[in-house]
């Protein structure tokens, strides 16, 4: 009686082991589906998928899937845009980094009469700034591209703002006899960071004086409308091509007419971010050999009756 009480309890456990045994490897098969399921379907179809999934284990999977994909995929990106980073950061520094060496060796030359030397002085100075300039600019673009930078925007005076970015250009347009003409208009609180926004000014102002001829001018206006303000910035300079409107706003994109001037192809790039990061934009209409105009919109602490 015994014998056959154990031989019964033998075949149970056996039948449970083998019972088990096919639910785990059922289980296993199961998930493997599931994830196969996931990686052929994609993202895309993940609510349709954990709306037709009971098992809480299988949506606690899907989940953790996703999560991990969606890691996987910021952690690449921020890969490439170190990658990018770098590679744009080695071309633009090639140039003045070599003139730099240039002009350094030319300075060892001891026969160099004390005119030359101060010369090659100054040409290696100003690489050396034009270096600074750029990394400080790409670092700046990139801090701006992931949000990294603490701006602290408000209603304001524009007033102030514009004097400063007006300013920060003055010195290189009176070395080329440029008049900055601000037209007269009643101060208006705009939402705005001054910092940033008198930087995304100037880089426009920047411009405008850069690519303009010598005893020309520039003019400054304040448009209120409903909505937001624009303020103008019109010069007399080389213009831009209709087709190159888009592009100019672009990391380092220069137009055909800039390529005889200095220039890394940043400032624009950085207006516009900057400005954007405000609920703001800028925009450009201009004609070849006539000069641009930009316009940039910041939005009224209330709406303005027209």
């Amino acid at each position: 009686m015994t014998q056959h009480i154990l031989t019964g309890v033998l075949v149970l456990a056996i039948l449970a082991a083998a019972f088990l045994g096919g639910y785990y490897i059922w289980s296993l098969r199961r998930m493997q589906r599931l994830i196969h399921d996931y990686q052929e379907k994609g993202r895309g179809d993940f609510q349709t998928m954990k709306e037709t999934r009971e098992s809480k284990l299988e949506n606690q999977l899907l989940r953790l899937l996703d999560s991990a994909s969606k890691k996987e995929a910021q952690a690449q990106k921020e890969r490439d845009e170190v990658a990018a980073l770098l590679s744009d950061m080695s071309h633009q520094l090639k140039t003045p980094m070599a003139n730099v060496i240039l002009y350094t060796e030319l300075l060892e030359d001891e026969e160099l009469d004390e005119r030359e030397r101060r010369k090659f002085v100054r040409q290696a100075s100003f690489q050396a700034k034009k270096m600074k300039w750029l990394l400080e600019s790409m670092l700046k673009a990139s801090q701006l591209e992931k949000g990294s930078i603490f701006f602290s925007p408000e209603y304001t005076g524009i007033r102030e703002t514009i004097g400063r970015s007006v300013s920060g250009v003055y010195a290189q347009a009176e070395d080329k006899r440029i008049t900055i003409l601000v037209e007269p208009f009643e101060d208006r609180r705009l939402y705005h960071d001054p910092k940033w926004t008198a930087e995304a000014m100037g880089n426009i102002l920047d411009n405008a004086v850069k690519y303009s001829p010598e005893g020309s001018q520039i003019f400054v206006r304040v448009i209120p409308m409903e909505i937001y303000t624009q303020i103008e910035i019109k010069d007399q300079g080389i213009g831009i091509r209709r087709e190159e409107y888009n592009q100019i706003f672009r990391r380092f994109y220069r137009g055909s007419q800039a390529a005889q001037q200095e220039g890394s192809g940043l400032g624009l790039y950085l207006s516009q971010l900057i400005l954007n990061k405000e609920k703001g934009y800028v925009t450009v209409t201009s004609e070849e050999g006539e000069g641009s105009s930009f316009r940039i919109f910041l939005l009224n602490e209330v709406l303005t009756v027209l």
